[in-house]
């Protein structure tokens, strides 16, 4: 059954890549079934904080669909006059959110970590709670739809291919390594979005 779940999981995944990579809106649909089913797939493996993480995921993807269909407040900030364009834009993360990020970052990894070691049997707590402490902060970029957070998920899949080959979940850890080269190609592709709509 598990593996069945991780198969699922895995072939949504890909889906919300594709979507991802196209800044298309209806990621956040698939962002809302994926972690729904890799709940119970990092419960059975005992990757508590990726399980704790997908809870979260699911109360982001609601949030990223909201800011990406009502953002017309940044628009306007950004003196961007596209009327007809209701989505959020692709922007740049501005420089006063990387201190804050950081310590969000550093606090979480750690305090996940702690839990990990005095609370759960995992085997892999500092590799789960970086991985899960730098999603919970890539999540956040990606549903302001800042370019950056392309760089922030290229860490995440590269770590969670080793972390998942290690744990016996071989799907999961190909699609972890699809998805870094994919994040790489995405990054550019954002990039190229954003300066389109900037220059227009």
């Amino acid at each position: 059954m598990e593996q069945t779940l991780e198969i699922i999981g895995t072939i949504v995944g890909l889906v919300y890549l594709w979507l991802e990579y196209r800044a298309s809106i209806y990621l956040w649909i698939a962002g809302i079934i994926m972690p729904a089913i890799y709940i119970f797939v990092y419960y059975d493996a005992g990757l508590y904080a990726d399980f704790g993480i997908n809870i979260y995921y699911l109360g982001a993807a609601v949030y990223g669909w909201m800011m990406w269909k009502y953002g017309s407040f940044v628009r306007r900030k950004l003196h961007l006059r596209t009327e007809e364009e209701q989505e959020l834009p692709i922007t740049r993360m501005p420089l006063r959110y990387y201190l804050p990020l950081g310590i969000v970052f550093v606090v979480t990894f750690i305090g996940i970590a702690w839990i990990l070691i005095e609370f759960t049997n995992s085997n892999v707590p500092w590799l789960d709670s970086f991985t899960t402490a730098l999603s919970i902060v890539g999540m956040w970029m990606l549903a302001r739809k800042y370019v950056e957070q392309w760089w922030a998920w290229i860490v995440v899949d590269v770590v969670s291919a080793g972390l998942y080959v290690y744990k016996g979940l071989d799907f999961t850890a190909g699609l972890y390594a699809l998805y870094t080269i994919i994040a790489i190609f995405g990054y550019f592709k954002w990039k190229k979005m954003m300066e389109e709509v900037i220059n227009d």
